[in-house]
């Protein structure tokens, strides 16, 4: 445990003491809804004293524990200091249904709602996105945190040229090498290694208060045992992999990341044999595999970005901190990165 994972358990206790019960309406002018999830919504406000505008988000306590909360407010408090990670403002307080607490707006949307479906980012939005990403989230390992959801619905905008980011929606978070239950789902942001929990056995333990986010279970009777996995900031790299992949085109690499989806299994065969030692290919295998078909529009540049944040070993995958050296090339072979 780092000095600044102790000291997140530490805030989380002492702002507990103080959290206040409020009606929005006394102190906020409620402007309009700026985003809504599972967890409950984001509402841009002002602050009828201040006169300062924000965005409150607002967390249903039927399905949120008050410890859940209290994380992520205060590592978005205390510890978000990089440009490109969304921050709290020093406002938290609960009401008889919500948990709220205020952060900086974000006024222009999420990079999902730009990115054009088959066609992707400007090349050098694209980059630029990747940069501050990137740093973001080397930031946030640097403290010993693992974002655990960096996805396009997850980064905010703060103008209408995508020229200024931030990562946000910290509830995932995790101190690394923390204990968590490994869970498989489909989608290819899903790690390679998450496939165990896909085949794994499940036991019935009974009824459990809390699932491994603090949060309490809609609708569970029982829980079931998962295999438990250590939180690795190289699930974060995987995420960026393909989060800069669909920047680019527009389109995700694969479905899921499983061994027998077809695109998947074509960029496993393809990646993994560039890398093994010649001794090692066995005689059965093609001396000229070629490249996987989803990856032919990437110049070598970017191919080599991608192949690093996508290894299928995550002791192999390459760092965010890492992005910085591939950043002013060409990642589009029909494409200029100067437009």
């Amino acid at each position: 445990m780092t000095t600044a994972t102790r000291l997140l358990d530490e805030l989380c206790h002492l702002t507990v003491q103080s959290l206040e019960s409020l009606e929005p309406a006394d102190h906020f002018q409620i402007i309009k809804l700026l985003g809504e999830g599972s967890y409950g919504k984001v509402m841009l406000a002002v602050h009828k004293k201040r006169g300062t505008p924000m965005a409150l988000k607002f967390f249903q306590r039927e399905s949120t524990s008050l410890l859940s909360f209290l994380r992520e407010y205060n590592l978005s408090l205390a510890f978000c200091t990089h440009p490109s990670l969304t921050s709290a403002l020093g406002i938290a307080f609960s009401t008889p249904t919500h948990y709220v607490f205020a952060q900086q707006p974000c006024l222009y949307g999420d990079l999902y709602d730009v990115i054009v479906p088959e066609v992707g980012l400007e090349e050098s939005h694209a980059q630029g996105v990747a940069s501050q990403i990137s740093g973001a989230l080397s930031h946030l390992h640097s403290l010993g945190f693992v974002h655990r959801d960096v996805k396009p619905e997850n980064i905010f905008l703060c103008d209408s040229t995508c020229r200024w980011v931030k990562l946000g929606d910290f509830g995932m978070v995790k101190a690394a090498e923390t204990r968590v239950p490994c869970v498989w789902y489909s989608s290819p942001y899903c790690t390679p290694e998450a496939e165990i929990a896909r085949k794994g056995k499940e036991t019935d333990l009974g009824h459990s208060e809390v699932d491994d986010n603090g949060n309490k279970p809609k609708g569970d009777s029982g829980k079931t045992q998962r295999m438990l996995v250590s939180v690795d900031p190289s699930t974060d790299s995987w995420a960026l992999g393909i989060l800069i992949y669909t920047m680019l085109m527009g389109s995700l690499p694969w479905s899921e990341t499983v061994s027998d989806n077809t695109a998947y299994k074509s960029y496993l065969q393809w990646s993994t044999w560039e890398v093994l030692p010649i001794q090692e290919r066995g005689s059965d295998q093609p001396e000229d595999l070629e490249m996987a078909t989803q990856f032919a529009a990437f110049t070598q540049l970017a191919t080599c970005l991608l192949k690093s944040l996508l290894h299928p070993q995550p002791r192999l995958r390459g760092r965010p901190d890492e992005v910085g050296r591939y950043l002013g090339g060409a990642w589009l072979l029909d494409k200029d990165v100067s437009r």
